[in-house]
């Protein structure tokens, strides 16, 4: 089935031109939410320009060149989202991690051979599960089994190997740990965590930090301690 969506409906976050063809391709159903990521065939074909149509995407596939975290990629209708990797076999041998850019647009940051192994996801959710252990959800939908009385909590990160998912590192959200803003009118930035904002109320919690600024928690995401545990991109490093 063939999902199209109107272009001057895409999400600003598409790196697409606002004028062109009516319809654009809509992501599937998948890891990440449709207003969270770009479908791969805009990428491939618009974004990186490497294939001139559809058609040469579908070919590209079929040949088992395309890896998206690790797996090789068989729906154009796949959705990439932030922290998302893609990796292309030889002649292109070419790795990618999907950010945002300081304007809030999808931006594909080129990285090592070494990185494409490994990706960052945020904990969304946290809760118990039969057999006396915990379940966590990341921020790309996968869920994890975590024995209970784990330290994860809802805002944390952890660091996983590509594609087994086994958790290589745990990144606290705690004071000095460094993070990446991934929405708001900081989007795109790195800050030093200074304190967590806890509000008993319907408003979100906050994070400050010590850069003078602060934003709701859910565009928290902890990328390391000292430095990134992964390339970022130019524009992030401090």
């Amino acid at each position: 089935m063939t999902f199209r969506l109107k272009r001057r409906a895409a999400p600003r976050s598409w790196t697409v031109p606002r004028k062109g063809t009516k319809w654009l391709k809509r992501p599937g159903p998948g890891p990440h939410a449709q207003d969270a990521s770009m479908p791969l065939l805009l990428v491939l074909r618009d974004v990186r320009r490497i294939v001139a149509s559809a058609r040469e995407a579908r070919i590209l596939l079929r040949s088992g060149s395309v890896r998206v975290d690790g797996q090789v990629a068989k729906d154009l209708d796949r959705g990439l989202g932030l922290m998302d990797t893609l990796s292309f076999a030889a002649p292109l041998d070419a790795h990618y991690r999907v950010m945002r850019d300081r304007r809030g647009k999808f931006a594909l940051i080129s990285i090592p051979s070494t990185e494409a192994s490994v990706k960052l996801g945020r904990v969304r959710f946290k809760h118990a599960v039969k057999g006396g252990k915990v379940e966590v959800t990341l921020h790309d939908g996968r869920n994890l089994l975590v024995p209970a009385g784990s330290a994860y909590r809802v805002g944390d990160s952890v660091k996983l190997s590509l594609p087994e998912q086994k958790v290589v590192e745990h990144l606290r959200l705690a004071p000095g740990a460094l993070a990446y803003v991934s929405g708001g009118s900081h989007v795109g930035e790195l800050a030093r965590v200074d304190r967590v904002e806890v509000r008993n109320s319907s408003q979100p919690n906050l994070v400050h930090f010590k850069e003078g600024f602060s934003t709701v928690k859910e565009y928290v995401f902890v990328v390391g301690q000292t430095s990134p545990e992964v390339t970022l991109g130019e524009g992030t490093d401090r």
